[in-house]
């Protein structure tokens, strides 16, 4: 890489990095119960809710309590269930027109990643009503309070719940990009174990995974500080304990709890301390091929791993005395590998891909630079990469081997 660019890149970290302490990060306000969410609805003198979810998850049953409960208490409630994986410019419009027609005041978003995101973005057009999505992309760009939006996440994973991106896709070009802003945090996450329960394997198995990917890619990175490094840590240990056993009883409400505390600790580290080159090649995958996140993010984290190589073994090797994966006589670049081998054996043992052979060998220039674009300055990872660099491992991640 060219040496002004790194140097560009590097003092840009450095600065947002000096920066966090006096950022206004902030953490929703925890709720355990649809009482709760009422309670603060109503203490805050709202009538009107809109609930952004989408088809699958209301088709199992899983607004129905809530809808009942918030009907019950002589609340209004606009309903908005189109949301799509990788949720679309389009989804945006039409939860908007919902929420200006019934004159709505609180936003509920009630699923995982792509409900929350369409309702962050939702809220984003509210609070900047001249302004497109487009124009927000990047950072600090909405700048002004959202209406009050809670978050109740029906997966262990995506740690929307804590964060402040919100990841849509042009209903034209699909091109996925992230809106970045403090406003975009909920104001209330409500974490209810008992709604995880119905999951399926493969959602609770590749969303598991996508918490993970934030833990580490938030651990290795370098704007890692004490608090996000603590939270990481959590997480990374909570994961390890209790994802396969949710994915193998799916009822272990125990499990499912934890896996929900472990994705908050998550999201609250990478929201601070940022993501990687991982995320921002799922990004474009999902763009491009409308891959899940979830399941993009587990099949990538190994190759990325492995291709930043002995800069993170360190990191990776601290990693194992919250893992307990070995003892500390191993050496750096031996625990690394074992802590990626441990990755690999997750994926396996929860039958998730090796490789993505959607992506088009063609393709890969574009989807390089569009990873690139998006990384760089922005992301604090432990080595820069060029495009060709990149383009490198997505033939990797299609052909299923590193090289």
């Amino acid at each position: 890489m060219n040496i002004f660019k790194k140097i560009y890149y590097r003092t840009y970290q450095f600065v947002f990095k000096a920066l966090l302490p006096i950022l206004p990060y902030r953490e929703p306000k925890l709720l355990q119960s649809y009482h709760d969410i009422i309670e603060v609805i109503k203490s805050n003198n709202k009538k009107s809710i809109l609930l952004v979810t989408d088809k699958g998850v209301r088709s199992l049953g899983l607004t129905k309590e809530l809808e009942d409960k918030v009907k019950s208490k002589n609340l209004k409630l606009c309903v908005y269930d189109k949301t799509v994986a990788n949720p679309t410019s389009k989804n945006v419009d039409e939860a908007l027109k919902i929420y200006k027609d019934n004159f709505c005041d609180v936003i509920i978003a009630f699923g995982g990643g792509s409900a929350m995101d369409c309702a962050k973005a939702t809220g984003a057009r509210i609070a900047r009503p001249n302004k497109t999505l487009g124009n927000m992309k990047g950072i600090l760009r909405v700048r002004k309070k959202l209406p009050m939006l809670i978050a109740i996440p029906t997966t262990a994973g995506t740690g929307s719940e804590t964060t402040l991106a919100a990841v849509i896709t042009d209903s034209e070009t699909r091109h996925k990009y992230a809106i970045n802003d403090f406003p975009l945090i909920p104001s209330y996450a409500a974490l209810i174990p008992e709604l995880t329960i119905g999951l399926p394997k493969n959602l609770t198995a590749t969303t598991g995974m996508d918490a993970l990917t934030h833990a580490v890619e938030a651990y290795i990175g370098r704007s890692t500080i004490k608090k996000t490094r603590t939270r990481a840590e959590f997480a990374v240990k909570t994961i390890f304990e209790n994802l396969e056993k949710c994915y193998n009883n799916g009822k272990d409400i125990e499990a499912r709890k934890n896996m929900l505390v472990a994705s908050y600790n998550a999201g609250i580290a990478f929201s601070m301390s940022y993501v990687g080159y991982v995320h921002a090649i799922a990004h474009s995958l999902g763009g491009k091929y409308n891959i899940a996140h979830g399941l993009a993010n587990a099949i990538i984290l190994p190759y990325v791993l492995k291709k930043y190589g002995k800069k993170i073994h360190k990191k990776l090797w601290k990693l194992r005395r919250v893992a307990n994966l070995f003892d500390s006589k191993t050496s750096c670049e031996t625990g690394a590998k074992i802590f990626i081998d441990k990755i690999e054996e997750m994926n396996k043992n929860m039958s998730i891909p090796a490789s993505i052979p959607e992506i088009k060998e063609e393709e890969i220039p574009v989807l390089a630079k569009i990873a690139e674009h998006e990384a760089n300055p922005l992301y604090p990872v432990p080595v820069l990469m060029t495009r060709e660099e990149l383009g490198k491992i997505y033939l990797e991640v299609k052909n299923g081997r590193a090289s």
